[in-house]
């Protein structure tokens, strides 16, 4: 009698622990949207409600719509779902629908369509929420704006792992079957006979390192900024055109890059073919260009390599002593 009056009396707390969490990360939500809204961002959200008792605490928002004017990024879902163990928040999974997501940036707009997609997002303890570790992952996925699919592939995973120390971060990236539609919309059909539809293999792995580590403020203050980069290897195959890249670069407090990268590039020729076909190379340039590479090339046909150093010093970009132009500004924004 007296273990039944002990396990009713531990039952009664846990029930009443477990509904005075889930409202508070239900309050929690609604002060984050409403801090974002009193800082200017654009907010919208329908019906929140929480499940998951007794062991979990499962809290679907409905319709939440997020858009930052200071950057022009925005989001919207039909819902997203926050499912975390009832004994600690801070390991949070976040499922999306199978209907379309949608996003901007930079006023372009796209629609995300992903099967099964979900985020793991696991947060030290304290008022900072500082990131651990996440991931994203997805079965089939598309992204397509007004034309039609951009780009798509059979999977999606992307990993960040907090390391030390707390600025550095391992990143993973993988993606089966990756098809840049967009490209075979805009005419890369013709080199169909050749190639196949998607990437044989694409992924990156790369220890980054910022300026802060990653935690609250990077969502509602500013993102932090790369400083270093050790790629350890980027790598994609498509038909018999294979690119490998591997180095080390640092980026300055303007986003500048210097340091190196070692590349090597397998049927380069190939890729000369795409981008005139594409219109990207202009055909009168094609000849100067493929003379440069040919001084880095060994082989012929399909057989072509090249295998040089490409360096980056403030800003600009050489392939061994030749200058080739200036390197993107790396920020976050």
């Amino acid at each position: 009698m007296r273990l039944l009056k002990w396990l009713s009396l531990g039952a009664a707390v846990w029930v009443l622990y477990w509904g005075l969490a889930a409202w508070g990360l239900r309050s929690g939500l609604e002060a984050w949207f409403g801090e974002q809204q009193r800082q200017g961002w654009q907010v919208a959200y329908g019906p929140i409600s929480t499940g998951g008792f007794p062991s979990r605490h499962r809290t679907r928002l409905e319709q939440p719509l997020l858009a930052d004017p200071g950057t022009g990024v925005a989001w919207s879902a039909d819902w997203i779902t926050f499912d975390s163990p009832a004994l600690w928040p801070g390991a949070q999974s976040l499922r999306f629908p199978a209907t379309p997501q949608r996003f901007s940036f930079f006023d372009q707009s796209r629609s995300l369509i992903a099967e099964e997609m979900r985020a793991e997002l696991h947060l030290a303890p304290g008022l900072a929420l500082e990131l651990e570790q996440l991931s994203l992952t997805s079965r089939a996925w598309q992204i397509s704006d007004r034309d039609g699919p951009l780009w798509q592939a059979k999977d999606l995973v992307l990993a960040m792992r907090q390391m030390t120390p707390p600025e550095q971060y391992h990143l993973k990236a993988e993606a089966q079957q990756f098809s840049p539609s967009a490209l075979m919309r805009s005419g890369y059909g013709l080199l169909n006979d050749d190639f196949p539809s998607g990437f044989d293999a694409l992924g990156l792995q790369a220890d980054v390192t910022f300026d802060t580590p990653w935690d609250r403020r990077a969502i509602e203050l500013r993102r932090p900024q790369i400083r270093q980069i050790h790629l350890g290897l980027a790598k994609a195959r498509w038909g018999d055109m294979l690119f490998r890249a591997a180095g080390t670069l640092q980026v300055d407090e303007k986003g500048r890059l210097s340091g190196e990268l070692a590349l090597q590039a397998e049927n380069w020729r190939a890729i000369l073919d795409m981008g005139e076909r594409l219109s990207l190379l202009p055909p009168s340039s094609r000849g100067a260009v493929e003379k440069i590479l040919m001084l880095f090339s060994t082989g012929s046909g399909r057989t072509a390599k090249i295998d040089t150093t490409l360096r980056f010093h403030e800003g600009q970009m050489w392939v061994g002593p030749l200058p080739i132009g200036t390197a993107p500004l790396l920020v976050l924004r």
